[in-house]
């Protein structure tokens, strides 16, 4: 991580956590709903890793300290910069498998699982790390990490060196994996003016 890149973030850490979580309004959480439709890849990786897809002691969102801030940080920078993108049919010769990256190659739905991993080895509870599926602004599909904080609801992405909050992203957000069972997912019901389209796949 450059000089200046990490002095921004250090600048962003400092204003966030200076505010307090009083600061965090209704509009840094995404806002959810009811069950919905588990993707077809997690429900085949659950399957195969039924350790990572099982109900989770929820006890409300992380707090964000400034330790926690930096290591998300640097689990976001690593794994952007040490994976490299490959499509399931490059790898697998199938068109969808969620699975941990093999030897430095993956898709979207990879870099989350290893991110998500990550910082569970760091001491995040596994309830404020979602899984999450959006829709691109050219209507591709997408999937990335949701750290649900007390400061609000902020994204680890592939395809973005910064963590933003989820509502300063161009994504429509679809679902996520519900923060009590991360074996099931919940609706988010995203109510901003953000340009979609047809959903296929991206990675």
């Amino acid at each position: 991580m450059g000089t200046r890149t990490g002095m921004l973030h250090a600048a962003i850490a400092a204003a966030m956590l200076t505010s307090g979580a009083q600061a965090a309004s209704a509009q840094s959480f995404m806002p959810t709903g009811g069950l919905s439709t588990q993707p077809v890849g997690h429900y085949e990786f659950c399957q195969r890793e039924p350790r990572e897809c099982t109900s989770t002691a929820h006890a409300g969102p992380v707090d964000l300290t400034r330790p926690l801030w930096a290591k998300i940080v640097e689990v976001n920078n690593i794994v952007n910069t040490t994976v490299t993108p490959r499509t399931d049919m490059e790898l697998w010769g199938v068109e969808e498998r969620w699975t941990y990256p093999v030897n430095g190659y993956g898709d979207c739905e990879d870099y989350v699982l290893e991110k998500r991993r990550r910082l569970i080895k760091a001491g995040v509870p596994a309830s404020n790390l979602l899984i999450t599926v959006v829709r691109q602004p050219n209507g591709d599909g997408h999937a990335v990490l949701t750290v649900h904080t007390n400061m609000g609801d902020f994204v680890l992405d592939n395809l973005e060196p910064r963590v933003l909050a989820w509502n300063e992203t161009e994504y429509s957000y679809l679902k996520r994996q519900s923060a009590k069972h991360s074996g099931m997912w919940v609706s988010i019901d995203d109510g901003r003016n953000v340009l979609v389209g047809s959903v296929s796949s991206n990675r």
